[in-house]
């Protein structure tokens, strides 16, 4: 990584919000809108892995790139990620992509023969690659694998669809709320705009 110690502690605090809004649009049923731009926001999935202390559901947005069908991401923060952790430790996930929800298998294919995957996982970041000191676009092999040599690249194997509970836009029943909300706000603020002109006795 270019950036320093500090610097890389205040991006991780950044991404973990980022992520958390980012798996919010999932669950809202807007993982669509966040693969509109994929060079200028990022193209984003979502992997679901079992924590492996915890045996939990853990569920981690990540950019991803799909090359001749398959699918290819990285762990920018390397071997510290957590969710790099756990997929390394129960390689079986469950990822969201907008054409369906797959369970897959991960694996680590690390490695510089591997570079031009790299490349385009990082087009495929958006602002984020920039944002950490990398420019995939301009960069030379040399270079782009000198500033990514805590990278991970994973391949994401589709193995077969996915179903159940808790998947993408499990929280799409909250638009109704939201819009019943929202109209009962904006009719209630013009009646307090308009208030009726008492009627004068005789």
């Amino acid at each position: 990584m270019t950036a320093t110690p500090e610097t890389m502690a205040t991006l991780r605090t950044l991404f973990k919000t980022v992520n958390k809004l980012v798996l919010l649009q999932w669950r809202l049923g807007l993982g669509w809108a966040m693969n509109l731009w994929p060079q200028g926001l990022g193209a984003y999935l979502v992997i679901v892995h079992t924590g492996r202390k915890t045996g939990l559901r853990r569920r981690t947005p990540v950019n991803y790139a799909q090359v001749d069908g398959e699918i290819y991401c990285t762990a920018g923060f390397g071997r510290e990620s957590h969710w790099y952790r756990n997929i390394t430790a129960n390689p079986t996930v469950e990822i969201w992509l907008p054409d369906g929800r797959w369970q897959a298998r991960a694996e680590d294919i690390t490695g510089s023969g591997q570079v031009a995957l790299l490349r385009q996982v990082l087009i495929n970041s958006g602002f984020v690659a920039p944002l950490m000191g990398i420019y995939p676009h301009t960069m030379n092999d040399d270079d782009l694998l000198r500033v990514t040599a805590d990278y991970r690249l994973i391949h994401l194997k589709r193995l077969s669809p996915a179903d159940g509970a808790n998947g993408p836009g499990d929280l799409k029943w909250l638009w109704l709320p939201l819009l019943l909300l929202l109209v009962g706000r904006m009719l209630l603020n013009r009646k307090r705009a308009n208030p009726k002109t008492p009627t004068s006795a005789p």
